[in-house]
């Protein structure tokens, strides 16, 4: 039996730095489903988010971050309209509206925060506030998920041993947009002569965990915060296919957190 409540006091107690993010996060992901809705465009919790909401019924205690998940279809269809839909306070942080952004999936921004990630990915980005990470999914054999996620290792390589950021992100651009016009294209092509009911996530996103269509849809909802949220309709059968008893919980001792600084301004 999971103790909730010893574990909030513990991790993310209410008006801890922890706490607040997870509320600033939860803000975002109301938005975005706020949007997503008013435009039919279907989406779901993922990753440890979805744990957090099978398990917890909300974030796990330790977390901080959030993930969602869409087919690229709807993917492309948000990216249109979400720019036109927010707040001032928040913003759509990806590859059209970064230039240093060489990710290939999109944040959606919180503006009234600062957060330094331990791995130092960020320390170019034009935003750097409190974030939700939003990817698309594709159909696509695993192997050539796999082929196109080798491809793109180059950039995180250079990226990881710069010794000169701004030359180093030409030269990361460069490859980014080799593989977004050039790779991708027959990689998909590829995809549509190879029929598969896997999905993964999309062409350079280094995650190649597989799902099966039959898993995720028809959504359903979960609770999540007091909130109603979309998720895979066999969640359970999808995250123990992915991470085994995710129900058992991980040693308390060993979490690696992906924070490094945080600022929350009201």
């Amino acid at each position: 039996m999971i103790d909730h409540d010893t574990l909030r006091q513990r991790f993310n107690p209410d008006g801890s730095l922890l706490r607040r993010q997870q509320l600033r996060m939860l803000e975002l992901l109301l938005e975005l489903d706020r949007i997503c809705q008013k435009h039919g465009i279907s989406y779901w919790l993922s990753s440890g988010t979805l744990i957090g909401a099978m398990r917890h019924n909300g974030f796990i205690p330790w977390d901080d971050d959030l993930d969602v998940e869409m087919m690229r279809s709807d993917y492309l269809r948000l990216m249109k309209v979400l720019p036109h839909e927010l707040p001032e306070t928040m913003t759509l942080q990806n590859s059209d509206t970064d230039p240093n952004f060489f990710y290939y999936y999109s944040k959606l921004r919180d503006r009234r925060s600062f957060l330094e990630e331990k791995n130092n990915y960020d320390r170019m980005l034009q935003e750097r506030g409190i974030y939700i990470d939003i990817f698309p999914l594709e159909k696509q054999r695993r192997w050539i998920h796999v082929l196109g996620e080798k491809t793109t290792g180059h950039m995180y390589k250079v990226w990881r041993t710069s010794t000169d950021d701004v030359k180093s992100m030409t030269t990361i651009r460069r490859i980014y947009r080799f593989h977004e016009h050039c790779v991708y294209p027959v990689l998909r092509g590829l995809c549509r002569l190879l029929h598969s009911t896997v999905v993964t996530s999309g062409m350079g996103i280094p995650f190649h965990n597989p799902r099966y269509i039959d898993d995720i849809f028809p959504l359903t909802t979960h609770d999540f915060e007091g909130h109603s949220l979309p998720v895979p309709h066999n969640a359970d059968h999808l995250l123990r296919g992915i991470y085994g008893d995710y129900m058992q919980l991980p040693d308390l001792d060993k979490l690696q957190l992906h924070v490094n600084k945080l600022e929350i301004y009201d």
